[in-house]
């Protein structure tokens, strides 16, 4: 019998049987006497497709640079930056009076963000030093872009000692979040909030007051966000829908429940309605505590209520069931989004392809696929790799040869440990009159 080798040197995606299953050369007689039968098509044409549609890809060989070439190569980037920066700049060496504009546009033209503090104290020193707050804006994104967040602080600083340049909510809205999402700065984006009113002469709006709620809630201070939810009426905040959503979000991700729905009932008092989304965060926090029922009763208030479910909605109630191992009753749930007129997107199909999957029910898997396939959702690589997983194991290899095939055609490669699953379960039917162990057909260890 001949040795199938997989070649474990190379990398994972390159890996491919380099013969086909079966008996090589062997005549009728030794056939006979060995009483093999021959392997079927699906068999052959599971490695055949495969091999026809894989490629191995050969990068062009880098080009060899020699030590001073490459010094040569970064030396004149950086005289060219310089160059770019100096071209830019010249006029602030001037004493010809430049307006606004025309200073947004130098700090706009600079290539280095690093050089943005030198320029802007370049700038500060002249006599129609003005900074507005398209400049204000214009610098501190390049400080961002640079993650000169120190530089961000200590222009933040001239600007509440200066106090010459009125400044709008949306600035303060950039600020808060650079602070919170690129610099990680949740205490600093939370005083520059409350610093607004006195600091900066400006009382801040809702938005910017939810965007530090979410920061805090994203950062998992629970106990901050309460304390900040209560100062809003001194910062002269009217809380809205999305203030009260976003504490229950923080009171669910926190496992307290029973404090989200008291926030629930808070609504009327604010003089708000829940929306979609806050009865989706509400059913989403239940499901992860397994309790479905108890989420299918609050989709049955918003209709009473005439909220319309979304398709987020279905999906983390589909994934409550998937988690419960309902999976009849998760394809229920799908059907019954399409008759409401919900379209279903891939996370929906995704979701009941893998209650299939974990119920190990692979050929309604493989149908269901076929279905997603249809609706031109495309399955992911874990999809496929359980899959592939589940029909070895049943030793179903026409649907098998099909899922492959699919597999290749949106681009995936299998892995080494499904090639040995693949070729455990064609070389297992050939010969199952005499089981041989994997490690005397491929040269590899089981994964």
């Amino acid at each position: 019998m001949r040795i199938i080798n997989l070649n474990t040197d190379q990398p994972s995606h390159l890996q491919i049987p380099l013969t086909k299953p079966g008996l090589v050369g062997r005549g009728k007689e030794e056939e006979d006497k060995d009483m093999i039968s021959r392997p079927f098509p699906a068999q052959k044409s599971v490695f055949n497709y495969v091999l026809a549609h894989s490629r191995t890809t050969i990068p062009n060989p880098i080009p060899k640079i020699l030590p001073c070439s490459l010094s040569t190569a970064f030396s004149s980037s950086s005289s060219s930056i310089s160059s770019q920066n100096s071209d830019s700049t010249y006029k602030l060496t001037h004493k010809d009076w430049l307006s606004p504009n025309e200073v947004i546009k130098i700090f706009e033209n600079l290539k280095d963000p690093n050089s943005i503090i030198s320029v802007w104290n370049q700038y500060s020193k002249r006599k129609d030093y003005k900074p507005n707050e398209a400049l204000y804006t214009q610098v501190i994104n390049k400080l961002a872009q640079a993650k000169n967040f120190d530089a961000i602080e200590d222009i933040m600083q001239k600007i509440k000692l200066d106090k010459s340049c009125r400044l709008s909510n949306d600035f303060f809205h950039n600020v808060i979040k650079i602070y919170g999402q690129l610099a990680g700065r949740i205490k600093k984006a939370m005083e520059t909030l409350f610093d607004m009113p006195k600091g900066y002469n400006c009382w801040p709006n809702v938005k910017s007051f939810n965007l530090v709620l979410n920061l805090l809630v994203s950062a998992k201070v629970f106990d901050v966000v309460h304390e900040v939810y209560l100062q809003a009426p001194m910062l002269g905040i009217e809380i809205d829908v999305c203030s009260l959503n976003i504490l229950i979000k923080g009171l669910c991700e926190n496992g307290d429940l029973e404090a989200a729905f008291n926030v629930l009932d808070e609504f009327p008092k604010q003089r708000c309605e829940p929306n979609v989304r806050t009865f989706s965060t509400l059913m989403h926090g239940l499901c992860k505590k397994g309790k479905v029922e108890e989420a299918f009763g609050l989709l049955e208030r918003m209709e009473k209520e005439g909220i319309d479910a979304d398709t987020i909605t279905f999906n983390i109630l589909i994934s409550g069931l998937r988690k419960q191992g309902k999976v009849v009753e998760g394809l229920e749930l799908l059907e019954r989004m399409n008759i409401k007129g919900c379209e279903p997107n891939a996370g929906s199909y995704q979701e009941i392809l893998y209650g299939l999957l974990d119920a190990e029910k692979y050929v309604e898997g493989k149908e269901f696929m076929v279905r997603m396939i249809g609706q031109g959702v495309d399955p992911s690589f874990v999809s496929y790799k359980k899959l592939i997983h589940g029909l070895c194991k049943e030793r179903l290899l026409r649907d098998l040869d099909w899922v492959l095939k699919q597999m290749a055609r949106q681009g995936f490669v299998p892995k080494m440990g499904m090639w040995v699953q693949m070729v455990q379960s064609v070389v297992s039917v050939s010969y199952s009159f005499n089981r041989v162990s994997l490690s005397e057909i491929v040269n590899c260890e089981n994964i």
